[in-house]
C-alpha cells in the first residue's frame, strides 16, 4: 500500500531533525490546516506530513486509528532514510492517538524497530479511551464510522474511505500506551474548549504518564490542527526539536536532500 506523502526542508537551513505530522480523522496532507502547521513546524525543522490510509489520495481504508500505527512507522522510516539522524512526531486528535500507540510500540521498553522509532512525541487533543460517545460531535463521528450511510458520507463527502469492519483485537488504547513510552519525551496538549473530547481526557493520559509527560492546557483552545494558532505550534515546534535533541540521535546522521514535492511512502 502507498501513502500519499509530503517533504518541506527546514526553512532555517540544513537540519539533523525532522517532524512527522499525523493528521485527523477525515484529514490529508493537502488540507489547509495541516498545510499550516507544517509550515510553521518547518521553522524548527524538515517536515513530514502524509495522508493516513483511506484519506486523501493515500491507499487502503481507514481502520480509524488501530493499523494507522503502521503509516507513521513508515513515515518515520522514510525520514530516517532521507538523512534525518532525529525523527519527532506530533499528532493532531485520532492522529494524536496513533503517535502515542507508535510511541509505544516502537520504543525502547518494547523492542521495536529503532529505524522506525520516535526521538520524541507530541499528542494534541488526543482522546484517552476508545468509544467515547460523550459529546454530541464525538456521537456524530461514531454514526460516521459505524453506519453505512456514513460510511458513504465519509467516502463522497469527507474523501475519507473506512473500513466496515470492527477492531478484532481491540487496540491498546491511549491512556494504557503512555506507560510505555518513557523514557522518550512526550507532550500531552489540549484545548479547555474542545467540543469532542472534554479535559478529562488530557488529565488521564498526564496521569497515566506518572510524571513522565509535559501537559498543556490551553486556554480557549478548540479540536485539533484547525484550531492550533500559529504561536502554538511555534512552541510545540521548539519543544520537540529540544526534546528529540536530548534524546539523542538514532538514525544515521546527515541532512536530507529532497525539493519538498509531494512523494509516496509505503505501509
Amino acid at each position: 500500500m502507498r501513502l500519499e506523502a509530503r517533504h518541506d526542508p527546514c526553512a532555517a537551513g540544513r537540519t539533523d531533525t525532522a517532524v512527522v505530522v499525523a493528521h485527523g480523522f477525515t484529514g490529508s496532507v493537502d488540507r489547509p490546516a495541516v498545510r499550516r502547521a507544517a509550515a510553521s513546524l518547518a521553522r524548527h525543522a524538515g517536515v513530514v506530513t502524509f495522508s493516513f490510509r483511506g484519506h486523501g489520495r493515500s491507499g487502503g481504508r481507514s481502520t480509524v486509528g488501530d493499523r494507522e500505527v503502521l503509516d507513521v512507522a513508515a513515515a518515520v522510516e522514510w525520514a530516517r532514510a532521507a538523512g534525518y539522524a532525529r525523527v519527532a512526531t506530533v499528532g493532531f486528535s485520532m492522529g494524536g492517538s496513533v503517535v502515542l500507540r507508535h510511541a509505544a510500540l516502537y520504543g525502547p521498553r518494547h523492542g521495536g524497530r529503532a529505524e522506525a522509532r520516535t526521538d520524541a512525541v507530541a499528542a494534541v487533543s488526543a482522546p484517552a479511551r476508545w468509544y467515547y460517545r460523550g459529546t454530541a460531535p464525538m456521537r456524530r463521528v461514531h454514526w460516521l464510522i459505524t453506519r453505512p450511510a456514513g460510511r458513504l458520507v465519509g467516502r463522497y463527502g469527507l474523501r475519507t474511505r473506512i473500513h466496515d469492519r470492527d477492531w478484532d483485537p481491540v487496540p491498546l488504547p491511549p491512556v494504557g500506551a503512555v506507560p510505555l513510552i518513557a523514557p522518550t519525551p512526550l507532550l500531552v496538549v489540549h484545548g479547555d474548549r474542545d467540543p469532542y473530547f472534554p479535559v478529562d481526557h488530557p488529565l488521564a493520559l498526564a496521569a497515566a504518564a506518572d510524571g513522565a509527560a509535559e501537559l498543556w492546557l490551553e486556554a480557549g483552545m478548540g479540536h485539533a490542527e484547525n484550531a492550533a494558532g500559529d504561536a502554538l505550534l511555534d512552541r510545540i515546534g521548539r519543544w520537540l526539536t529540544s526534546a528529540a535533541a536530548r534524546t539523542g540521535a538514532t538514525g544515521a546522521a546527515g541532512t536530507t536532500r529532497s525539493t519538498g514535492a509531494t512523494g509516496a511512502a509505503g505501509a
